[in-house]
């Protein structure tokens, strides 16, 4: 067992969140090649944190130890989002995993296929055929808001636009308050903006409270039936599936998909991807590896515990890296270079050493539900011409 390299400093002073935030990529690649490991120590929101920037400390930290490293309580996330499945620990998190996996597969999924064809279809129909530059993130935002309203709460722009603009502009209030500072102050013409976000997140709450009163259809009516341990449980997890982070990690991966397939220089990736269904599934694992939609994920040590071989005291935090993650070059060689044919050779099978949404028994219940989203919007923007995916 050796001792973790780098840092953690002093409380406060030794700190290195605005170093970490402001450049995360530049932050990991400096200690990478600083201390010559792939895991190493400093200082984030004030707690002395390991970072995890190898697919094997991944492995470790998520899979083979996700019951020592646990989701921290005090956590940004549980002020935003409340008691819920992601912000869950032990027997609770497992418990609310068995009941709400049921609404992202089978019977479920497929009763959202028409509202998820419909909804793409609006959206995306045109964008082939436009002969001016188009900024996409906006447009697939727009799109991953308008699946999420839609499917979880029964929102259409169309018949209830007051409603569905109002929902719109207080999800974004509501997601401020991740990357604000957690101080809640309030005085006469001024709020700060955690303060704001938690008042976003009162009038969102009333909103899908009076929805689960009243629907007794759709996807609402699936979440009314569930086994959940108390009366607030399905009014916090539709908080939590109807907020900023699904629209925004859609509309990252499809922006980044239309990016690396555009121009000329990409036609017979283009045209090989139109051809083959398993070639066009390894260009989506592709660009999740090289553009995860998330930094990564946190969690806190529960005992001593080790990672990586090093050793890793009770109460330390530990951040796994997505991007550095995803180009470990002991597992993904080449790995600063887009190349999916990696999925058929090399990495074949490999896909579950991606973790940018998550890994192990703690990652995203939404996983199947995200790779529906990304099949349709991608066949129906004209990006790639295929088949729509049976869903």
């Amino acid at each position: 067992m050796s001792k973790l390299v780098g840092t953690a400093g002093v409380s406060v002073l030794g700190d290195k969140s605005l170093e970490f935030y402001r450049d995360p990529v530049a932050f990991c690649e400096q200690r990478i090649e600083k201390h010559g490991t792939r895991i190493f120590q400093s200082r984030l929101l004030n707690k002395p944190t390991s970072f995890v920037c190898s697919v094997e400390g991944m492995k470790e930290l998520l899979c083979e130890k996700s019951s020592v490293f646990l989701k921290d309580p005090t956590d940004v996330m549980h002020n935003m989002y409340g008691d819920n499945i992601v912000t869950a620990n032990g027997e609770e998190a497992c418990l609310l995993r068995l009941s709400l996996t049921n609404l992202f597969t089978g019977k479920c999924l497929s009763s959202g296929s028409d509202l998820i064809n419909s909804v793409s279809e609006r959206c995306l129909k045109d964008l082939s055929a436009t002969g001016e530059p188009v900024s996409v993130y906006p447009l697939f935002k727009r799109l991953g808001t308008e699946l999420v309203l839609g499917l979880f709460l029964n929102v259409n722009p169309d018949e209830t636009p007051e409603l569905f603009q109002d929902i719109t502009a207080l999800c974004t209030l509501h997601w401020h308050g991740i990357i604000s500072t957690p101080v809640r102050v309030k005085v006469p013409l001024w709020s700060s903006g955690f303060c704001t976000a938690l008042e976003a997140k009162d009038k969102l709450m009333d909103i899908i409270k009076d929805k689960l009163e009243c629907q007794r259809q759709g996807f609402v009516g699936y979440l009314r039936d569930l086994p959940l341990p108390d009366a607030s449980c399905a009014s916090q997890h539709l908080l939590l599936f109807i907020s900023a982070l699904i629209p925004k990690a859609l509309a990252s991966l499809l922006t980044s998909f239309t990016l690396v397939l555009s121009g000329a220089g990409k036609k017979e990736i283009r045209n090989r991807a139109r051809a083959d269904p398993d070639y066009l599934y390894y260009v989506l694992l592709e660009v999740q590896r090289l553009w995860p939609p998330f930094i990564g994920g946190r969690r806190i040590a529960n005992h001593d515990t080790t990672l990586g071989g090093f050793h890793i005291p009770k109460g330390y935090a530990a951040m796994y890296i997505s991007h550095a993650i995803h180009r470990d070059p002991e597992v993904f060689h080449q790995p600063e270079d887009f190349l999916p044919e990696r999925w058929s050779g090399r990495n074949a099978g490999q896909e579950h050493l991606l973790c940018s949404l998550g890994n192990g028994p703690r990652n995203c219940i939404g996983v199947q539900l995200n790779n529906v989203f990304l099949k349709k919007d991608i066949c129906v923007s004209g990006s790639v011409w295929v088949p729509a995916p049976a869903l």
